[in-house]
């Protein structure tokens, strides 16, 4: 499997969209790595750039954006809000799929070592990619800043991992490093002050503040300052005011989202700031984000109003972002902020995009796809919406709202049901396309025939599983189906029959397929075994279903 890693260098530019667009120009010259975000900042006169792909490619990519920003941004003219020391100020390598932190933290070391040796500029390791523990951590090493790097550079303490220990007056220095997933959130303020945006900030950050007793500074035995921690593990935040909106802002670094995810972040900072007779007013996310921290946020604020989270991945996050008023300072386009969005392949769900009538139409013209498979897959999704469906109306229901959560616990079984269909009516088509490109391989040689053969085979099976993975989903999804017909809104019955027929006949519609791509595959213990299994799906289903259509023939009563 592919590796996959995710670099997101921090250059000190953000107004001249000229300057940053050849460096991401760099960054797009290098096969095998794709630009994901470029998103600058104004005050903070900084962009924060967001590209992955293969660990190699990444590294080339990261030296050449390097490179061309120590050409083009001149340090010793910089000024913006944002902490920094160099032209580059902070490149971290994150990994993202089927690599080690260990292997990551070696291409950041890779990288340093070619950034300090080629182009001659002072570079610190941090984080993961830092053996010296006592220098690994990015506030620590930037300390000082640009303008107190030309004395710091001359300690030996502080001499750099990589390159000259000469701080360099246009370039400035770089860090380098790599580091879990981070997430860049700042919470917008009704005030004006720095200083009350910084209090804030002391309140939630871990490392906290400094206690003081009147004006001096709590020590302890040892001489060293006393700190009150924060309210929120995994947390670096400093408070800032944003001359572009007029606005402070706590300026947040999350560098555990499971520790606390982006809406504990915002909701603790609404508390703080309301202890402080400051109202928050909404926030902005810099750079990319996981779609799941967007979908927790989303079932996070619906448990607080005690509604079902058993909705759209579409309406969580919608909920999300109006809950932290993700829109208020720009406009919040998941299509460009999710990282799932940005990464995947649009070719994947070609059929689910369509409107209804393209996709009926595209069923309907000469070309053999999508076919039964994918129109088994479509109908039971639609039988797990409707039980969903039904699972919502009773979760909302008036007079049951001591019942909210266990409806809004069907729900959400009915929505990973309907989602999982959904992918497998590209996936069932896709499958179709995979045999017809194998029969369509060279058999010239022996050894084509052979591979062609194999490529057969191999797609063969693939269409066996697709259809089969429906069976199951649609054959799980009449569980919902069945509860809701016993138990949910009375009023909407008869949905919980219609999506038991749907479920059937996804199934028995699956089966059909599952048996007539089995017929061309040569393992014939596989095809006994997986055929078998189908029966007893097949027969399982239409057990169900008959229970559950008499449930709904008594309740209707007509």
């Amino acid at each position: 499997m592919q590796q996959i890693i995710e670099c997101v260098p921090n250059f000190s530019e953000g107004n001249d969209m000229q300057v940053i667009k050849q460096i991401t120009n760099e960054i797009e010259t290098v096969e095998g790595v794709r630009l994901l975000n470029v998103d600058p900042g104004k005050a903070t006169n900084r962009t924060v750039v967001t590209f992955v792909g293969s660990p190699k490619a990444v590294v080339q990519a990261a030296f050449k954006a390097i490179k061309k920003a120590g050409e083009l941004i001149d340090m010793s003219k910089h000024k913006g809000e944002h902490p920094r020391m160099g032209a580059t100020d902070v490149c971290p390598l994150i990994p993202i799929a089927n690599i080690s932190m260990e292997e990551t933290a070696q291409y950041a070391q890779q990288l340093a070592a070619l950034v300090g040796n080629e182009l001659q500029l002072p570079v610190y390791l941090y984080e993961a990619a830092q053996p010296d523990k006592t220098r690994s951590n990015l506030s620590v090493i930037r300390a000082g800043e640009y303008e107190g790097f030309f004395k710091k550079i001359t300690l030996p303490e502080w001499q750099p991992d990589f390159g000259p220990a000469v701080f360099d007056a246009k370039r400035g220095g770089t860090v380098i490093g790599a580091r879990d997933f981070l997430v860049a959130y700042n919470v917008n303020l009704n005030t004006t002050s720095t200083r009350r945006a910084n209090a804030i900030a002391f309140d939630v950050r871990e490392a906290g503040r400094t206690k003081k007793e009147g004006n001096k500074t709590v020590t302890d035995e040892n001489g060293n300052p006393v700190t009150i921690p924060g309210s929120l593990k995994s947390v670096k935040a400093i408070g800032w005011y944003i001359e572009e909106y007029g606005i402070a802002q706590i300026s947040m670094n999350l560098t555990n989202i499971n520790v606390t995810p982006v809406h504990i972040a915002f909701d603790e900072v609404c508390k703080k700031a309301n202890e402080r007779g400051i109202r928050v007013t909404g926030s902005e996310l810099v750079g990319l984000i996981p779609l799941k921290a967007m979908t927790d946020a989303g079932k996070y604020f619906l448990i607080k109003q005690q509604r079902s989270t058993g909705v759209s991945e579409k309406e969580l996050i919608k909920i999300a972002v109006k809950s932290m008023g993700l829109n208020e300072l720009t406009p919040f386009i998941p299509e460009e902020r999710i990282i799932e969005y940005m990464l995947q392949d649009k070719a994947d769900s070609k059929l689910v995009s369509m409107t209804l009538t393209d996709f009926a139409d595209e069923t309907a013209s000469e070309s053999p796809a999508p076919g039964g498979g994918s129109i088994a897959a479509y109908i039971g999704a639609l039988g797990a919406s409707l039980a969903t469906m039904v699972a919502n109306l009773s979760s909302h229901k008036k007079g049951w709202d001591d019942r909210w959560q266990e409806f809004s616990d069907w729900a959400e079984k009915g929505e990973a049901y309907k989602s999982e269909l959904v992918k497998l009516v590209d996936a069932d088509t896709k499958a179709f396309n995979g045999i017809m490109a194998a029969f369509g391989l060279p058999k010239s040689t022996a050894e084509e025939k052979i591979a062609r053969t194999k490529g057969i085979q191999d797609a063969t099976k693939f269409a066996i599983e697709i259809p089969f993975k429906v069976m199951q989903a649609a054959y799980a999804s009449m569980e919902v189906i069945k509860a809701m017909a016993e138990v949910g809104n009375p009023n909407s019955v008869s949905d919980a029959g219609v999506a038991a027929l749907c479920a059937r006949s996804a199934v028995m519609g699956a089966f059909m397929n599952v048996r007539i791509n089995a017929a061309g595959y040569d393992d014939k213990d596989y095809v006994k075994d997986i055929v078998a299994q189908g029966k007893a799906i097949e027969d399982k289903t239409i057990e169900i279903e008959t229970a559950i259509l008499k449930v709904v023939n008594e309740k209707i009563g007509v």
